[in-house]
């Protein structure tokens, strides 16, 4: 109980405290939003590619079989690809033209008799002629064709024993074709159905996909996160030596007075965290119900509270004011990166995304983006509440043991 009154008697000083700097306080609180506009304007402005144009890819038939109509009309219908590469048919001598006048990225060649090596069983291949200007563009039609050359040699390897077998029954020649046809474009559809013309991992990168809305979250978050840093300091008071003594008479300690700021900034911060939300919630309309706004509120209590836990764990460990600040500060930086937040982890080295989980910070950012870009129903609190639990059982300790020593 008297562990309890002294907490809740710092508490109603800090907030004292505030009520008497409340002119200076606005000018804190809006500072960290003009500051942290800045910079995700220019994170923004070196990380979303600029609009380019689509690939200009020229296709020359030579075979001009209903085999390779077929095979480009699913190439430009069903490719993931084909929001990124035009695809214009053209005669050689016309493919060559706009080569030289930069007018095209590359063209591929279907060879004459290209139809009848694919059912004979001899070896069919596409030549691809690139753009000297257009390096990168030209490298990766060079990997599309690739994958295309490999759905033919499958689909050839089917056809051939098909064809094999169908000799040997002495089909008429004209039905014989006929069916190859039929199961050659068979198997093209269930091929690209498949979506084995190209390997794919989908995965949606907001930053690039919804640049705005992502990083309008971004800076919601850096901005509390700031916000709880600046209240936890400005609630920050040295003591003289012999008020020390006196108040360590009085049975007080610094961990009574750090769950009081840890306590005051939360109620601080968190309603004007959820007021900035209810901002931005129509003007990007994220469609938040009621539902949403308590899973988001419990995952942004866990970690405000656990990021206030670390603050308050350095203040334990390093005496000197100044030192304390910038080692504050430097955690907080560290978490801001991590989190994902200015840079999407996406971007991150394979190796470091593996531990990135285990950064509270990462792990609360990646929940409010599925709840509030994703719109998912669920969040798994227990990786949050294990880090919270852990990072006060931490602050408890340290502060007994510095007490001890103390005494």
């Amino acid at each position: 109980m008297v562990f309890i009154k002294h907490v809740v008697l710092f508490i109603k000083n800090n907030i004292v405290q505030l009520r008497r700097k409340w002119l200076s306080l606005p000018l804190v609180l809006l500072f960290p939003i003009i500051m942290i506009g800045l910079i995700v304007t220019i994170v923004i402005t070196l990380l979303i590619p600029p609009e380019d144009e689509p690939i200009q890819l020229g296709v020359v038939d030579l075979d001009q079989s209903e085999e390779t109509t077929v095979i480009v009309n699913m190439i430009t219908e069903s490719s993931e690809l084909s929001e990124f590469i035009i695809i214009n048919r053209m005669s050689e001598a016309e493919a060559r033209e706009k080569i030289e006048q930069d007018q095209i990225s590359t063209y591929i060649t279907f060879p004459e008799n290209f139809t009848y090596h694919l059912y004979e069983g001899q070896s069919v291949s596409l030549s691809v002629k690139g753009n000297p200007n257009q390096v990168t563009d030209s490298f990766l039609i060079k990997e599309f064709l690739d994958s295309i050359t490999r759905l033919i040699s499958a689909a050839q390897a089917n056809i051939l024993t098909i064809n094999h077998y169908a000799k040997e029954l002495e089909m008429d020649i004209e039905e014989r074709h006929d069916m190859l046809f039929d199961q050659f474009v068979d198997f093209l559809l269930y091929t690209v159905g498949k979506d084995k013309i190209i390997d794919q991992n989908n995965m949606t990168n907001y930053a690039t996909a919804s640049p705005i809305h992502y990083y309008s979250l971004a800076s919601w978050f850096i901005v509390i996160i700031v916000w709880l840093l600046l209240i936890y300091n400005f609630l920050h008071k040295e003591e003289t030596v012999r008020m020390k003594a006196r108040m360590k008479l009085y049975g007080v300690t610094e961990l009574q007075q750090q769950l009081a700021k840890i306590i005051v900034s939360l109620i601080t911060i968190l309603p004007l965290a959820f007021g900035g939300l209810a901002i931005l919630n129509p003007l990007l309309d994220f469609q938040l119900d009621l539902e949403d706004y308590l899973r988001i509120m419990m995952v942004l209590f866990i970690h405000s509270g656990l990021f206030l836990i670390c603050l308050a764990l350095i203040e334990t460990i390093i005496a000197s004011a100044k030192l304390r600040l910038l080692g504050q500060s430097f955690f907080t930086f560290l978490l801001i990166i991590a989190s994902g937040t200015l840079i999407p982890t996406i971007y991150f080295p394979l190796s470091l995304q593996e531990f990135l989980p285990y950064v509270f910070s990462n792990e609360g950012f990646h929940w409010l983006q599925e709840v509030i870009l994703n719109e998912r129903f669920y969040v798994d609190y227990v990786p949050l509440l294990l880090m919270g639990l852990t990072g006060l059982f931490i602050l408890v300790g340290c502060s007994l043991w510095k007490e001890r020593i103390k005494a």
